[in-house]
């Protein structure tokens, strides 16, 4: 006719009879009789949440025996616009939505719950933000912290903040933490440094219809990143299409040989585009240049044998001002020895001095005279 039950130290019991609730129960043993409805014990472990099926008995302590419910258990009870951070022992444990409700038997741990207002804003408290951060390694394990983005900006970077997709805040360098509860919280890391920005393989047509491959190089940087983003959804491609646009007007206006020539008006050209059309947009756009101009395999062809026939005749022309040059030049040194014998005799001396250079011996018969005047035979040796 006696039933037996046993609580542990570490938990506490909750007596019912035919379903109905009698007592809360401390640890020890237990026996009751079995009169007046069937005896049943349920125990939880202390310091745990008590689960969702408890709620209904909860609620009964709460509304009628109060002072029972205050001594065994914490009632937690969020509204519909506050977030809760469970704490145990000073160390937070569990994130609780808006609404939530925690029930949590009393035991060796100290509770307690801090409740945010959601209409306050968005942002967690600096200190809190970083107890919850995952990446700390000294930190516990939190529950819930789906409901948190964490955000860590580093050095020369800055964070667009978008709530519900509106921009609202430009974070600076350093960790942050946002509610995502009842809000769409979204951030984008943007470099402020200079940085290059590469239009590669753009197929443009130019005036007398050549196609040819262009690569476009530029550098760039934000000045105001918060402008930037709440005027175009997306600055780097909205950057990249007017590069685009201002690289196709300018070779699309000139012919290959301007192009060719010059590529610094090409530059300059696109330069101004896209200085106009960036302008008030918060980006600002520094040197830029065309690096590569590929032409099609048939036109190198053509420019090869154009460049190898002007080259031909810039040498024909140079060989011939140096012909007329020397014999020029000839003409001089025979008037000049036409009227004067002693350099005419010099002349011949010289040419005699450069042909002795060439051979090993010479045979001079009749002196000096017959050498100048005469008969000269030279035999190599």
């Amino acid at each position: 006719m006696l039933k037996k039950f046993i609580v542990r130290k570490n938990e506490k019991g909750i007596l019912t009879r035919d379903g109905d609730f009698r007592a809360i129960l401390a640890p020890g043993r237990y026996r009751f009789w079995r009169f007046g409805g069937t005896p049943a014990v349920s125990t939880c472990a202390l310091d745990t949440v008590m689960p969702t099926l408890a709620e209904p008995l909860v609620d009964y302590l709460l509304q009628h025996e109060p002072k029972e419910a205050e001594k065994h258990f914490i009632a937690i009870a969020l509204q519909t616009n506050e977030i809760g951070v469970r704490y145990e022992n000073e160390e937070p444990v569990e994130i609780l939505p808006p609404g939530a409700r925690r029930f949590i038997w009393k035991g060796l741990k100290t509770h307690r719950v801090a409740c945010f207002d959601l209409d306050a804003g968005a942002e967690l408290p600096d200190t809190l933000a970083a107890s919850l951060n995952p990446a700390a390694p000294k930190n516990r394990a939190v529950t819930g912290l789906d409901g948190v983005l964490f955000v860590q900006v580093p050095a020369y970077h800055a964070g667009v903040l978008s709530i519900d997709g509106r921009i609202a805040d430009l974070l600076e360098p350093g960790l942050k933490a946002f509610w995502r509860f009842k809000r769409d919280v979204r951030m984008e890391l943007v470099d402020t440094r200079l940085q290059v920005m590469e239009v590669s393989g753009q197929e443009i047509m130019t005036k007398d219809r050549v196609g040819l491959r262009l690569n476009l190089v530029a550098s760039w940087r934000y000045t105001d990143v918060q402008k930037a983003f709440a005027t175009v959804g997306k600055p780097l491609d909205y950057l990249y299409k007017e590069l685009q646009f201002g690289l196709r007007a300018a070779v699309g206006t000139r012919s290959i040989d301007a192009i060719l020539e010059n590529k610094q008006d090409i530059d300059e050209m696109i330069a101004a585009h896209v200085k106009a059309k960036m302008e008030g947009f918060g980006i600002e756009v520094g040197s830029l240049g065309v690096r590569d101009i590929v032409l099609p395999g048939e036109m190198k062809d053509i420019l090869a044998r154009v460049v190898e026939a002007e080259k031909s005749a810039e040498a024909n022309v140079i060989r011939r001002r140096e012909e007329t040059a020397a014999t020029r030049s000839l003409l001089n040194t025979a008037k000049v020895m036409e009227d004067n014998p002693v350099a005419l005799r010099l002349k011949e001396l010289e040419t005699l001095e450069r042909v002795a250079e060439r051979i090993d011996r010479i045979s001079v018969f009749g002196g000096l005279d017959q050498v100048l005047n005469g008969l000269v035979t030279l035999k190599k040796g």
